[in-house]
């Protein structure tokens, strides 16, 4: 049984920028793992996407979220890669969270949103503490869109406060980053499999 995942890279660096992105490398490693357990990952850059601000599933010309969330609605796993700015998620983040809002209304005949029985999982890096903050947040408001959250499934870094070396940086991976990134993995991919084989149950008629 086959299992897609789809990763969002919340990298306030757009693909045009110069600078390589740290949230894209942790998001690579985990892509790599996913692997090893049978599922294809496709990362969007969200910088790279005019995702307009609301709280529908479409907010008219232009907007390039209908498009990234039928790409959410077809795959098993959604993955959220943040950077920490500023102590919290980074604002194109935040906007993707804020457009599944919606999902709440978008329910089927026995009360199910759209997103049960999907899988979801957070990457954090940073140069500043704030991981579990940052997690917590993301965590919780993909809980509320109706995502499931698996055991330990979270990865992240972060550096020395006021410091300047990024994950990006690492000439390699810790091997405390490696031991995260594989439970994710190995978890998520298990979760994902018993949902999609076992649907939530609905309301009772």
């Amino acid at each position: 049984m086959a299992i897609k995942a789809l990763a969002f890279n919340s990298t306030l660096k757009s693909s045009s920028s110069s600078e390589v992105s740290s949230t894209g490398k942790l998001l690579d490693l985990i892509s790599k793992e996913f692997e090893k357990h049978g599922v294809e990952t496709e990362i969007i850059r969200l910088a790279d996407h005019d995702i307009k601000a609301g709280v529908t599933s479409d907010e008219g010309d232009g907007d390039a979220w209908p498009e990234i969330r039928e790409k959410v609605l077809a795959a098993d796993i959604l993955l959220v890669g943040t950077p920490i700015w500023l102590g919290q998620p980074s604002s194109v983040c935040k906007r993707a969270l804020e457009r599944m809002d919606a999902f709440l209304e978008e329910t089927d005949d026995q009360g199910r949103m759209v997103s049960y029985g999907k899988v979801a999982a957070v990457a954090v890096v940073g140069n500043e503490d704030g991981a579990h903050h940052v997690s917590a947040e993301v965590y919780q408001a993909l809980n509320d869109v109706g995502f499931t959250i698996p055991a330990n499934a979270v990865a992240y870094w972060v550096g020395e406060a006021m410091g300047s070396t990024n994950f990006v940086d690492l000439k390699k991976t810790p091997e405390e980053v490696e031991t995260m990134i594989s439970m994710l993995a190995r978890n998520t991919a298990h979760l994902a499999g018993l949902l999609k084989g076992s649907q939530y149950p609905g309301e009772e008629e």
